[in-house]
């Protein structure tokens, strides 16, 4: 019998999932959900081995001591986790485009024409925010559409310029239960005139539709059991993670893994959800379950629960349709995700939650329930991970109780078979560190919000998420970074202790201190990159979408065709042409028309300029910026491009 070298054992199981993972699903459809499957047992099988070996042979005697009771509530976090995974892979084994659906219904949708009310709930965005989605709406290719914007800032001016513009402007007495009492306030009105809509489509008030926007999506309904449509939310402007850490143009903002992938997935299942703004439902279905609810903040999940139970399923169209602003502000980005979190707990104490009474089927219990465990062991998990090593370096308490080469054949696997799983459904969206960083940076609110949301369900007011702003300078979110600023220093310092001394504990503590040692240095650079996160860097009106145009200018009568790099409502940027600051000129920008401009600054073949619209131009320029067809933000990780933002992100943050 040939016996192998221990080392080259522990390796084997990792290896060969390297050997899938490379040699493999690069000949498999990730759209062919027998494929999906496939790989999905690979990563189920490595990570059940792996939480089994966890639990029998990693953690502490149980006891009344201190090693049992932190080796044993890690464990159980842990495994929490991993069960939460599981659920995730399972769901995501699945896939459904419904494209071909919506190509083969458009005669229909024209034929028929039905009448969409579009509603844009408002509250006090600002008017560069709103008339970029009023100007959008209008764009559309549809024909038969109401606008009507639904101001909860009850703002005289704000009433003007929608008058201008020819879209109806609604207020209300009281702004009880946020975006869905602003929305239900106005569907009663409707009802109180005599006009219902066929259709009403959801905007949020920094959200632009496409011109094919109405047209695609309306398409689908067609099928008559079919009570509402969600679209997509793709971004124009970088989040705070892809921003703060230099990657905007390399590496995707961090909703797009649940749009692009997850949903999805979830529609091959049928238990696609509604988030709220980019979607269409259907007038009947609205009547059915008496307009939307509001026993949660996320009155759009919870839309989706409740249409489940009169019959209606909610479909998922994966095309870039709409493009909206994300959060530019950490704070903001934080409160958020954490409404998002306080309103799915508030849906699993509710009727439509997975332990319910209603008619409801097993696999939308288990859509509630699987989302619930998403938010309820990801975030606290991070914590975890973070809290945990300091243990050991600074008490001497053993939490994995692991030789180096143990972890290398179970843990090695499982973590190497989960990154192949996912990077094969999101065509390789998942990267190391970066990942950990975007869910770190709100895991303390998010895990409150889970257990808030949980014990006490009601209660609880609608946190508007601020947008637009000033935002041209460098701001330090000290009450963020502070956290993880106390947590780097903790751990530089227990690791110095643990390394030099044996004043707590015998700092020769084996081979586990090899893993440990490994554990710490990972968090460190977890740490180092959120503290950069809450370094918030100034940000210019640029989109993500903007390329280099060729356009002419006209100085003085001579013309020259020179590049357009960017451009926004107030200012331009040219190459290719040198002018001196003061200089006037006029620029023809295509679907725009001549602009006049004004040099600002001048560089060496470059010159950036103020420019002056029309109240025409400037929703020509919308169109042209915001509506078109295509994907507005990155929608895909270039290797290259972030290790190389990343680079300069932290030479940046030292030389400052």
């Amino acid at each position: 019998m040939i016996l192998f070298p221990e080392w080259l054992v522990a390796w084997i199981p990792s290896l060969l999932v390297l050997g899938i993972g490379f040699g493999l699903t690069p000949f498999l459809r990730r759209t062919n959900s027998w494929m999906r499957f496939a790989v999905m047992l690979l990563a189920a099988f490595f990570s059940v081995r792996y939480l089994v070996w966890r639990l029998t042979e990693t953690v502490a005697p149980i006891g009344f001591t201190i090693d049992a009771l932190a080796s044993w509530s890690f464990a159980l976090i842990e495994a929490a986790t991993i069960v939460s995974s599981l659920s995730a892979f399972l769901v995501l084994s699945r896939y459904r485009s419904r494209s071909k659906d919506a190509d083969v219904n458009l005669p229909w949708i024209e034929q028929a024409q039905p009448h969409v009310a579009v509603v844009i709930a408002t509250y006090n965005e600002e008017w560069a925010v709103l008339e970029r989605t009023l100007a959008g709406a209008l764009a559309s290719q549809y024909r038969n559409k109401t606008i009507h914007v639904l101001d909860d800032g009850r703002r005289e001016w704000l009433g003007e310029r929608c008058r201008e513009m020819g879209v109806e402007h609604v207020t209300r007495p009281d702004n009880d239960h946020g975006k869905a009492g602003n929305i239900n306030h106005f569907l009663r009105e409707l009802r109180r005139r005599g006009q219902e809509p066929d259709f009403v489509a959801v905007l949020d008030a920094d959200f632009v539709p496409h011109q094919d926007f109405l047209t695609r999506t309306l398409a689908l309904f067609a099928d008559e059991t079919i009570g509402l449509v969600q679209t997509p939310q793709h971004f124009f402007n970088p989040d705070p993670i892809q921003h703060n850490l230099g990657i905007s143009r390399s590496y995707p903002d961090e909703q797009r893994f649940f749009f692009d992938y997850m949903q999805p997935a979830r529609d091959g299942w049928d238990i696609a959800v509604c988030c709220g703004t980019s979607s269409i439902v259907r007038w009947t279905a609205l009547e059915a379950i008496g307009d939307f609810p509001t026993s949660s903040v996320t009155e759009d999940y919870m839309l989706t629960s409740v249409l489940k139970m009169k019959g209606f399923s909610t479909a998922y169209l994966n095309e870039p349709l709409s493009e909206g602003l994300a959060p530019e502000g950490l704070k903001e980005y934080i409160v958020q995700r954490s409404r998002w979190c306080l309103g799915l707990m508030q849906i699993v104490r509710s009727p439509a939650g997975p332990f319910s009474k209603e008619p409801l089927r097993f696999r939308d219990r288990w859509s509630v329930l699987d989302s619930c465990l998403y938010w309820l062991t990801t975030f606290p998990f991070k914590i975890a991970c973070i809290v945990y090593p300091l243990l050991y370096w600074y008490f001497g308490v053993t939490v994995v109780d692991a030789q180096f080469y143990d972890v290398v054949s179970y843990f090695g696997p499982y973590y190497l078979a989960t990154m192949v799983f996912l990077n094969f459904v999101s065509v390789g969206m998942f990267v190391p560190i970066v990942n950990d960083i975007s869910q770190l940076i709100g895991a303390w609110e998010i895990s409150v919000s889970a257990i808030t949301g949980l014990v006490k369900p009601r209660g609880h007011k609608f946190k508007v998420t601020m947008k637009g702003g000033d935002r041209d300078r460098i701001v330090i979110q000290w009450p963020i970074m502070r956290r993880f600023l106390a947590a780097f220093v903790l751990t530089i310092v227990g690791l110095l202790i643990g390394l030099t001394s044996d004043y707590l504990f015998d700092a020769q503590a084996g081979e586990g201190k090899i893993v440990i040692l490994f554990w710490t240095l990972y968090n460190l650079l977890v740490l180092a990159g959120t503290m950069l996160v809450c370094i918030e860097l100034p940000r210019t009106s640029s989109i993500l979408r903007s390329r280099p145009e060729s356009v002419e200018v006209n100085v003085g009568g001579a013309v020259r065709r020179v590049w357009l790099t960017d451009i926004h409502a107030e200012a331009m940027q040219l190459r290719g042409i040198s002018l001196p600051a003061g200089t006037r000129f006029t620029c023809d920008v295509p679907e725009v028309g001549t602009v006049d401009a004004e040099v600002t600054l001048s560089l060496p073949a470059a010159v950036d300029a103020s420019i002056t619209l029309t109240a025409a131009q400037r929703e020509d320029l919308i169109e042209k910026l915001h509506t078109h067809s295509g994907i507005p933000g990155t929608a895909a990780v270039a290797a290259a491009g972030l290790g190389a933002g990343l680079l300069r992100r932290v030479i940046a943050g030292t030389v400052r």
